[in-house]
């Protein structure tokens, strides 16, 4: 189990983008964890059936709604 101020296994994770844009191409690009959350305060959350049509339209909105509230508690 991860626990607040624990460090993250290094491990590489791929990210795909559905649009290129901001320096990112479409992917499978690889994300080194490490890297990526580097001095960063991270929040981590998991969602039952990522990815599927109802986590995508029910679950994930809620965090997308609540980004304000995530940075105000100080998560980058």
């Amino acid at each position: 189990m991860i626990k607040v101020g624990d460090t993250l296994p290094a491990t590489t994770l791929m990210e795909y983008s559905e649009v290129e844009g901001e320096g990112c191409s479409i992917g499978p690009n690889p994300v080194p964890v490490e890297k990526a959350t580097a001095g960063k305060t991270i929040a981590l959350f998991a969602l039952p059936g990522a990815f599927t049509p109802t986590c995508s339209a029910k679950h994930v909105p809620g965090y997308v709604a609540k980004a304000a509230e995530f940075r105000a508690a100080g998560v980058d």
